[in-house]
């Protein structure tokens, strides 16, 4: 009976000197042990999510190459009216990838000595820059996700400079609440820019991919157009003799008139 008796009272002395469980976080509480620097990376997790929705709507071969502007191309390309398709593609409601390099390539061979013989060189360099501008806007997002896990190095340090700090100001040892709120802002921002840099990263070359794909695709449209040109008349070439029309021969050296 007095075993049982010290038993009992010494679990119940146990238990009582046990700490309560410590209460679950929410998201929004963690996220703001991570301090300013924590919320510096979120904001810039939104501005991340505008930019992949924008990157996802422009690249696409709808916008780049609508099929009602290829065909309208093709057909006059076919027929021969050079001036008018630079027309068509400088207008403002016919702004897409393919007007803009088909447009620039035309524009600069009609103002060329050599015309369209140069056509080929004009496309490739129209070609090169449309591709490099597809590929800044998407900038932003690799932009982002190198950023971010910097930033979360940056509040690691200042939790640790903080915890430190707190460590040489305390008399003795320092409790582990004194220490809990720099230690959180040190592993929150790390979690937080990993938690951005990862998909941001992903995302970023899914989309460099994707512009790969889809100019490949309608390089293959530019040519099947560049081809329709090649087959007509040159601007600004000389007319060809007519059949039956000997070419005139220059004359020998010291031939009489």
């Amino acid at each position: 009976m007095g075993e049982s008796l010290v038993r009992f009272f010494s679990l119940a002395v146990v238990q009582g000197a046990a700490p309560p469980a410590a209460p679950d976080k929410t998201l929004v509480q963690y996220i703001a042990s991570g301090g300013e620097i924590g919320y510096i990376i979120i904001g810039l997790s939104f501005t991340a999510v505008v930019f992949i929705i924008a990157a996802l709507v422009r690249l696409r071969r709808s916008r780049l190459a609508p099929e009602e502007e290829v065909s309208a191309l093709d057909r006059m390309l076919r027929a021969g009216s050079v001036e008018q398709a630079i027309t068509y593609c400088s207008a403002p409601e016919h702004d897409s990838f393919i007007t803009r390099v088909m447009g620039a390539a035309l524009l600069r061979c009609s103002r060329s000595p050599f015309g369209l013989l140069e056509l080929r060189s004009a496309l490739e360099e129209s070609g090169q820059q449309e591709v490099s501008r597809l590929h800044r806007s998407t900038d932003a997002i690799g932009l982002i996700a190198s950023v971010a896990p910097m930033l979360g190095l940056l509040g690691t340090v200042v939790g640790m400079v903080g915890a430190f700090d707190t460590l040489s100001l305390s008399e003795g040892v320092a409790k582990p609440s004194q220490l809990a709120g720099n230690i959180s802002v040190a592993l929150i921002t790390t979690v937080l820019g990993l938690i951005v840099a990862i998909p941001c990263t992903a995302v970023y070359s899914y989309l460099r991919n994707r512009v790969d794909a889809l100019v490949g695709d309608i390089g293959d449209l530019i040519e099947e157009l560049a081809a329709h040109v090649e087959q007509g008349a040159t601007p600004g070439a000389p007319a060809p003799a007519k059949r039956g029309t000997p070419a005139p021969q220059p004359s020998a050296p010291g031939a009489r008139a």
